[in-house]
């Protein structure tokens, strides 16, 4: 199938005709293909699919409590999820990689999927708005079988941060890429989580970004442990 009508058919799964097809192209760029990849929007996308899924939650478990919204939250928006989703989408033919990154497979890689699907929400909000991105997010996750016994099971680092400052009813951790380091297709990032309100900023290394965060979620919930009461 030729470029063209590969993005066409793409943007008919998604039900979402681009304005801007830059945008869709740059969601479907991983950096090690160029600098202009997609690393801003699947941030953007982030925050833009948190807040989505809450409100699908929100009205769809109308007795459920925060606690336990949070839990199916994360349930939703872990890698593993976003990844089945962006495999039946189809955007693992799609994506934009470097040659090396291609070679090893980033293809079929689920952190680099999961990233390019909410590169993919990230654009669909800056194209048309939040209103569009919304209902996109409510069509992928409609067809899931949302329920309120979800299991919080292999909870990350990033979530039980969340939940502990949550429940301190503290705001939420400010994550940043302070650094990056090696070749296109074989870099670390080097991330940094803040809990503004007690003055804490721990740092953690991973293989992408998602995995820096991570690391440095982690490394703040161990300073949360033995920070004195």
């Amino acid at each position: 199938m030729a470029v063209d009508d590969a993005l066409a058919a793409l943007q008919d799964r998604l039900q979402h005709r681009f304005n801007d097809p830059r945008l869709l192209a740059r969601a479907l760029t991983h950096r090690s293909f160029s600098a202009e990849h997609n690393e801003r929007l699947e941030f953007l996308g982030d925050s833009v699919l948190d807040l989505a899924v809450a409100a699908l939650l929100y009205q769809r478990l109308k007795d459920l409590p925060e606690g336990d919204l949070s839990r199916v939250r994360a349930n939703l928006v872990k890698q593993d999820t976003l990844h089945g989703l962006a495999v039946t989408l189809g955007l693992a033919g799609m994506l934009r990689l470097g040659e090396g990154e291609a070679r090893s497979g980033g293809h079929k890689r689920p952190s680099i999927l999961a990233d390019a699907l909410e590169a993919l929400i990230g654009a669909v909000y800056l194209d048309a708005g939040y209103g569009a991105a919304e209902a996109l997010v409510q069509r992928l996750f409609g067809e899931l079988d949302i329920q309120p016994e979800m299991p919080a099971a292999a909870k990350d680092p990033k979530t039980e941060l969340q939940e502990a400052l949550q429940g301190r009813k503290m705001r939420l951790p400010v994550y940043r890429v302070v650094g990056t380091l090696g070749a296109a297709h074989k870099q670390t990032f080097d991330v940094e989580c803040e809990v503004s309100e007690l003055g804490l900023v721990e740092r953690g290394i991973g293989a992408s970004r998602r995995a820096g965060e991570q690391a440095a979620a982690a490394a703040m919930l161990i300073a949360l442990k033995n920070r004195p009461k």
